[in-house]
C-alpha cells in the first residue's frame, strides 16, 4: 500500500475531453477525447461545439481512465477539475460532472488553476520540481512567462501576451497557407522544408524589456507578405513562410524566457502548453538554455496539450500540501488569473 494521494483529474477547459489518474508523481491513466475534427470545418473552436461534445464524451472518458488505471471510483481519493480559465461552457460541463463524482462518492473535490496545472504535469515525466523555476506556457489561448516558488500555492505572473497567444497565431497563419487546424502540427511540419532565414518578419515586443509577448503584427505581416505575392501571380513558398513565421514566434520566446531566468536567478525552465510539442521550439530553447546554463525541463508531446493527468498531478499536489478542498458551490471563471492555484 502507499499513502500517495489517488487523484481522478478533469479537463474541459477547450475542445479536449481529458481525464487522467495520478497516483502522487505517478501517471496511472491519460484518456483523451478530442472535439478538434467537429471544428475543423470552421477554422477555429466553436464553444457551443465543445461543451456538448464535452457533455457526451464525460462519462466514457472518465470509465475508460479508471479502466486504464485499473482502480475504480471508489478507489479515488479525490476529484481535481479545470476551474479555469478557459471557455465559460466548457469549463461548466467538467465543474458540474467533478462536483457530481465528488458529492456521489463523498470525496474532497478540487478546482484548479488550468495554467498551474501545465506546470504541474512536467512531475509526472521528471520528478518534483525545484523551487524556484520559471514556466514558459504557450498554446491557443495563453502565452505567458511565470515565476513558480512553489506549483501548490505560489505562482506569480511574470508576462503575459498583449494580443493574440502564439497558439492563435499559429492557428490563424496556418489558415492563410491553406493548411490545416490546428495549425501547430501543419505549421512545424511544414516548416522543416523550408528556409527559416528566408524571410525576416518582425519579432514584436523583442527588445522592450517587458516579459510580454506580442504576436498580432506577426500574424498580420504575413498575410500581407502572402497577399503580395499572390497579387503579383507569384507562388506562396509555403515551408518557406512557415519556417520564417515559426522562427519569429520562438525567437521571441526562446529570448525572454532565458531573460526571466537570469533576471530572477532561477537555473531551470519549464516549457508547457501545446505549443511545447513545437520541434523548433524544442531545439531553440534547448540551445538557448545550454548557452545560458540553464536546465530545461519541457514534458513529453501528449502531456503539453490539454489532459486530464495535468489536472490529476496538480491535484495530487494539493492534496499532499493538505490543502483545504475547495466548496461543492466551486464556480467556472473563464478568466481565472494564474495567481488563483486553488479556487
Amino acid at each position: 500500500m502507499t499513502d500517495q494521494p489517488l487523484v481522478l483529474g478533469i479537463e474541459t477547459s477547450c475542445d479536449e475531453t481529458g481525464v487522467g489518474v495520478v497516483r502522487g508523481h505517478t501517471l496511472l491513466a491519460d484518456a483523451i477525447a478530442s472535439s478538434v475534427d467537429e471544428h475543423a470545418r470552421f477554422g477555429g473552436v466553436v464553444p457551443e461545439v465543445a461543451s456538448r461534445a464535452h457533455l457526451e464524451a464525460m462519462t466514457p472518458t472518465v470509465d475508460r481512465a479508471l479502466s486504464e488505471a485499473g482502480v475504480t471510483l471508489a478507489d479515488v481519493d479525490a476529484i481535481a477539475v479545470t476551474a479555469g480559465p478557459g471557455l465559460a461552457g466548457a469549463l461548466l460541463v467538467g465543474v458540474a460532472a467533478a462536483k457530481a463524482y465528488a458529492l456521489g462518492l463523498g470525496k474532497p473535490l478540487y478546482g484548479v488553476n488550468h495554467l498551474a496545472a501545465h506546470v504541474a504535469v512536467d512531475q509526472l515525466e521528471h520528478g518534483p520540481l525545484p523551487k524556484p523555476c520559471v514556466a514558459l506556457l504557450v498554446s491557443g489561448g495563453h502565452s505567458s512567462l511565470l515565476l513558480v516558488p512553489d506549483v501548490a500555492s505560489d505562482v506569480r505572473p511574470l508576462g503575459a501576451t498583449v494580443d493574440d497567444a502564439a497558439g492563435e497565431a499559429f492557428d490563424k497563419v496556418a489558415r492563410v497557407l491553406d493548411l490545416g487546424f490546428p495549425g501547430g502540427p501543419y505549421i512545424d511540419r511544414a516548416a522543416r522544408e523550408g528556409d527559416r532565414a528566408s524571410i525576416s518578419f518582425p519579432r514584436g515586443k523583442y527588445e522592450d524589456g517587458t516579459y510580454d509577448f506580442s504576436f498580432s503584427g506577426l500574424k498580420t505581416a504575413v498575410a500581407r507578405w502572402v497577399e503580395s505575392r499572390e497579387r503579383a501571380g507569384e507562388p506562396v513558398p509555403v515551408a518557406d513562410v512557415a519556417a520564417a513565421f515559426q522562427e519569429a514566434v520562438v525567437d521571441v520566446l526562446t529570448k525572454k524566457a532565458i531573460a526571466a531566468c537570469k533576471d530572477n536567478g532561477v537555473s531551470h525552465l519549464l516549457v508547457g502548453g501545446g505549443v511545447a510539442a513545437n520541434s523548433r521550439l524544442r531545439a531553440l530553447a534547448q540551445e538557448r538554455c545550454e548557452a545560458a546554463g540553464i536546465q530545461l525541463r519541457v514534458p513529453r508531446p501528449k502531456l503539453c496539450t490539454d489532459n486530464g493527468a495535468m489536472v490529476a498531478a496538480l491535484g495530487a499536489e494539493l492534496v499532499g500540501a493538505g490543502l483545504k478542498p475547495s466548496a461543492l458551490d466551486l464556480p467556472a471563471d473563464s478568466s481565472l488569473p494564474i495567481t488563483d492555484v486553488l479556487v
